[in-house]
């Protein structure tokens, strides 16, 4: 159960549409609720503003199924992630309406009207071979209520593609930057932009990037001021930070506006 849904079932028992007996039922499995293989936590919407997110990987198409389920009831936005599609199919089969992202890998449930808060995330992507691990920040992002402006293959080899991007990218209230090989990209970036970058350091790259190492050494390494890391492939860390930031900002801008 997520802030809003939350203050809805309040509102409708101090108005009288919904008996205390029947909030204190629907509030019964808070803060969490044991499924024997998994605690789900369902508080975690009110205190860090976004639903417990599945992470696919060791557990069954069936375990993923109910676990997305039960965060399904309550009524918030769902997110799994690095989800083949045979979990999706088991997901889909509780959950006629979840959405499988291919490339991505991950599964979402979006519920209710989708409201953009304002934020805006650019994403930068070094080549073709990054896609996977940017697509896994994208979907989390927007999944968040975040904008999400894309460019890809834009990588240092060819910096004049990064350049065309440059307005889009000064727009931004953080920028992602995903790249392998030697993960250039990040600091180049980073000496562009008055605004957070992340770096995402992919496992994409020949015998000597060792998995995505040397890309994170660079990044970690970088001498452009604002640059984050997050660990290897994590576009999923990526794009929740990104978007928190963004939500933020754009909540700020609306305050000042007011």
């Amino acid at each position: 159960m997520d802030e809003r849904a939350l203050r809805s079932l309040l509102e409708s028992v101090r108005n009288g549409a919904t008996e205390v007996d029947e909030a204190i039922a629907r509030l019964r499995r808070l803060p969490f609720e044991r499924l024997g293989f998994a605690t789900v936590d369902h508080h975690r919407a009110i205190r860090c503003g976004f639903p417990e997110v599945i992470f696919s990987p060791g557990k069954s198409p069936e375990q993923v199924a109910m676990i997305f389920a039960k965060l399904a009831e309550q009524g918030g936005n769902v997110l799994a992630t690095r989800a083949g599609p045979e979990t999706f199919q088991a997901v889909r089969a509780a959950c006629p309406e979840a959405e499988y992202h291919a490339s991505a890998r991950a599964i979402t449930l979006r519920q209710g009207q989708v409201q953009l808060v304002g934020g805006r995330v650019a994403l930068v992507a070094a080549g073709t071979s990054d896609l996977p691990v940017a697509e896994e920040a994208r979907v989390t992002a927007e999944i968040m209520a975040q904008r999400v402006v894309k460019h890809y293959d834009v990588g240092v080899a060819g910096i004049h593609r990064l350049l065309d991007a440059l307005e889009d990218l000064h727009q931004a209230d953080v920028v992602i930057v995903v790249a392998g090989m030697e993960g250039a990209l990040a600091s180049v970036v980073g000496g562009l932009v008055s605004v957070p970058v992340i770096g995402v350091p992919t496992s994409v790259g020949y015998g000597a990037s060792f998995g995505g190492l040397s890309a994170l050494l660079t990044m970690l390494n970088s001498c452009a001021a604002g640059v984050v890391v997050v660990n290897i492939d994590n576009g999923f860390a990526a794009g929740y930070a990104a978007a928190l930031i963004a939500g933020r900002s754009a909540r700020r801008r609306a305050e000042g506006q007011a």
